[in-house]
């Protein structure tokens, strides 16, 4: 395990986000994952160990309607997508798990996509 290597250092900053961020049944936990093409949004209960909502840029919806825009404008809809499945499910309070990435760029604009649309954290 190098000490300079991109992937090391998310895993570093995650398992120190990790420590502190718990999903409960009140509150669960929205955990974001991005790769170079795509981003990927779940909310997570980890008292029960399971996924309750989840939304991707993979998804017909989406990419239907994501065609010729940016990768941010992509995760914006899947910020709101996951928010309205989400209030569908009667979850209005969450807790963001950036998952190691730096709070910006796609992390942010899934999260901006998920206020908008209602979401609390």
């Amino acid at each position: 395990m190098g000490v300079n290597r991109k992937s090391d250092q998310r895993t570093r900053r995650k398992s120190r986000i990790r420590k502190k961020v718990r999903g409960t049944m009140e509150r669960p936990r929205l955990s974001v994952f991005r790769s170079a093409r795509h981003v990927y949004a779940q909310i997570v209960d980890d008292t029960r160990g399971c996924t309750l909502v989840a939304a991707s840029s993979l998804e017909k919806t989406v990419a239907e309607a994501a065609v010729d825009k940016k990768k941010v404008e992509k995760a914006v809809m899947v910020g709101k997508l996951v928010a309205e499945r989400a209030k569908a499910q009667g979850i209005e309070k969450v807790v963001f798990d950036r998952n190691g990435f730096l709070y910006h760029g796609r992390i942010k604009a899934i999260s901006d996509g998920a206020r908008e649309t209602g979401l609390k954290f």
